[in-house]
């Protein structure tokens, strides 16, 4: 077979691939019409970057919003841009993510361990399912966990290439490339998880020489080109932007305490195990021939490569104390890909491949049940409050969230400015908890005139409600007690312990009194 028609079979086998996944992740994302708070806050900056305008500053509810960089963002305001506000337009970045790890994994085994390997692993990594989950969702954790899968691959292929004495700087400086996209889908550990899993691949094969063939300085302008430019806008914008993004949300992040779903040591070893039955039943194999295969066969050389990927992301996420499920995903593919390998060597007879086909298969169903549960997980409820809003709120009427920020309701409602968040913003320890309060008062620091038209305080609410005709309000029902002014308002949505009330203002205050109210003009 000629080189140009033994490409032309790889491209139209690549396409095909790459259709299979979409139509694979995408099969149930259409089918939720619930979003998770974690979504609704997602697809909340990105419909705020559409609605405003600006694609470079990230905003939650008009402050600028520096948890994450932007690029879930970007991709999502332009689905949502092509397709309207629908939920599966919010989820395309992670299928996006998914698709690439995917795509990019069954490229690399196809080259170096051949087809037949290649499906088996596609087949295996579309079964598991914290991956065929996490591709449902729209956060930024699958976006990551795709562009780190590439990141490596790419890396690797150009070591093995070099390795090999073939030409290997397109691989090199597509990986630098694909780690300047994982720099802005969600910071530094776009960059740390390829460099820890490279390093210590190429450390226990003591291929000194190739480590230091990597490190390229048009590869590290690549980078820069991919992901620099954002960041020295912020910063250029944003004078404090580099000490939140990199040492709060960053360092501090990973090395402190107080933050959200805080875990013990074994936590993701346990997830990923049992997430990973019944095909982890076949791994053990793997690590057998991973100690006796030699060490200069392509094969072994991505067996290593394989299992030490899992060693490594899941050892340095189970260092910090905060543990969320999504951040174990860069694990998934390499895992997915020993599994694979390990089946090969056992399933020898007939009954011993009709049960590994039934275990890729219950895997397979795991999944889908897992997402259609969620699907019809009744506790979510704050679109019914989005759409109810949106069909009555008139374009300049106010709206108020009491003790609550409801993340989704402004996409949904498709509010044309912030709403108005009230709480109790000087209370101690208020920046302490991990929560929206927390995220709100940040953001507030970096846009202080925005922060006092949005964030009010309990007191301030009856004179800003008094300054518009109409206002709208949404909070838990119990706290309807302690504001009085919603003894007079018109309930017109409840559900779940959550209501909308229709406020009119009472006999008005005057213009001068109306001033100093965000409403007041």
């Amino acid at each position: 077979m000629t080189t140009g028609t033994q490409g032309r079979e790889e491209g139209r086998d690549t396409l095909k691939v790459l259709l299979l996944v979409l139509a694979w992740l995408a099969c149930t994302a259409w089918m939720r019409p619930l979003m998770t708070p974690d979504e609704g806050r997602y697809v909340g900056v990105a419909w705020e970057m559409l609605r405003s305008g600006d694609w470079l500053t990230p905003t939650l509810n008009g402050l600028p919003f520096f948890h994450k960089p932007p690029l879930f963002y970007w991709l999502a305001g332009a689905a949502l841009a092509l397709a309207g506000s629908v939920e599966i337009a919010g989820r395309v970045p992670a299928l996006l993510g998914a698709t690439l790890g995917a795509l990019s994994l069954y490229v690399f085994t196809r080259h170096w361990c051949g087809r037949p390997l290649a499906r088996r692993v596609l087949w295996v990594l579309l079964a598991q399912p914290l991956f065929f989950v996490g591709a449902q969702f729209a956060n930024l954790d699958m976006l990551v966990a795709g562009c780190i899968t590439a990141t490596v691959l790419a890396l690797a292929h150009a070591a093995l290439r070099l390795e090999a004495h073939q030409d290997h700087r397109g691989a090199l400086l597509l990986g630098y490339a694909l780690a300047g996209m994982g720099l802005l889908a969600k910071g530094l550990i776009g960059l740390v998880i390829p460099a820890l899993v490279l390093g210590l691949w190429l450390a226990v094969r003591r291929r000194w020489a190739t480590a230091w063939a990597l490190v390229s300085l048009a590869g590290m302008l690549v980078l820069l080109l991919v992901a620099a430019p954002w960041f020295v806008a912020m910063q250029s914008r944003f004078a404090d932007f580099g000490h939140y993004f990199f040492l709060v949300q960053h360092f501090q992040r990973y090395a402190g305490g107080g933050f959200n779903n805080a875990m013990p040591l074994w936590f993701y070893p346990v997830l990923v195990a049992v997430c990973s039955m019944p095909c982890l039943f076949w791994g053990g194999a793997a690590l057998r021939r991973t100690g006796t295969a030699g060490q200069t066969e392509p094969h072994a050389a991505v067996r290593w490569l394989m299992v030490l990927a899992v060693v490594a992301v899941v050892g340095f996420f189970s260092l910090p104390k905060s543990k969320l499920v999504g951040y174990i995903l860069p694990a998934v593919p390499p895992l997915a890909w020993w599994m694979a390998d390990a089946s090969q060597v056992l399933v020898t007879t007939r009954w011993r491949c009709h049960l590994w086909r039934a275990s890729v298969a219950v895997s397979g169903l795991l999944g889908l049940a897992v997402v259609l549960a969620i699907a019809h997980d009744g506790r979510h409820t704050t679109r019914l409050f989005g759409l109810a809003l949106g069909a009555q709120h008139v374009q300049g009427q106010p709206v108020y969230m009491l003790e609550d920020y409801f993340y989704d309701v402004p996409f949904y409602a498709h509010l044309g400015e912030p709403v108005r968040v009230v709480a109790d913003w000087r209370a101690p320890g208020e920046r302490l908890r991990d929560d929206w309060r927390k995220e709100l008062a940040d953001a507030a620091r970096f846009d202080d005139s925005m922060a006092r038209r949005v964030l009010l305080r309990p007191a301030q609410l009856p004179a800003a409600l008094a300054c518009a005709p109409v206002s709208w309000v949404m909070a838990r029902t119990s706290v309807r007690e302690r504001y009085p002014v919603l003894a007079r308002a018109q309930e017109v949505y409840s559900v779940q312990g959550r209501s909308l009330w229709r406020v009119q203002s009472a006999d008005g205050l005057s213009a001068a009194d109306c001033a100093g109210m965000p409403n007041g003009g």
